[in-house]
């Protein structure tokens, strides 16, 4: 597979990935591959591949440099990307969030841990119709 349209996209919407070398952008690109719809996605099919990759390998802590920051890993988990401020209180001190997580179906609640899952999930929608089932029996009394 030639991963060159697909890693364009990803140098452009992923800059946070910048120092990880193109070979491993390149494995984790080939690894998200499958899971991606060349058929649903259509000429979108390239963006959701480097979305979806950008998402799992931040999830992942690809290029987070634990060395020189002990607290790297931890400060990928941020509150200010997953969740906004809903109310506060001064008296006795109270915070609460609003969670984006509350937005998605359970099912989509991983990819709404980073904002190129969110932005994923938002392309997915585009393309790909849900199919529900209310249970009804057309054409049996």
């Amino acid at each position: 597979m030639d991963v060159t349209p697909v890693y364009k996209i990803f140098k452009v919407m992923a800059v946070e990935f910048k120092t990880v070398p193109y070979k491993d952008i390149k494995q984790w690109i080939l690894y998200t591959a499958p899971l991606v719809s060349k058929k649903r996605f259509g000429n979108l099919y390239e963006q959701a591949l480097a979305l979806l990759t950008a998402h799992r390998m931040k999830l992942s802590s690809v290029g987070v440099d634990v060395k020189n920051d002990p607290l790297a890993e931890v400060g990928n988990i941020s509150v200010g990307s997953l969740m906004k401020v809903g109310s506060y209180s001064e008296g006795e001190t109270s915070i609460n969030f609003n969670n984006i997580m509350t937005q998605n179906l359970a099912t989509d609640a991983e990819l709404a841990l980073t904002p190129y899952g969110i932005q994923y999930l938002g392309l997915r929608r585009m393309r790909i119709m849900p199919i529900t089932s209310a249970g009804e029996s057309y054409g049996r009394a």
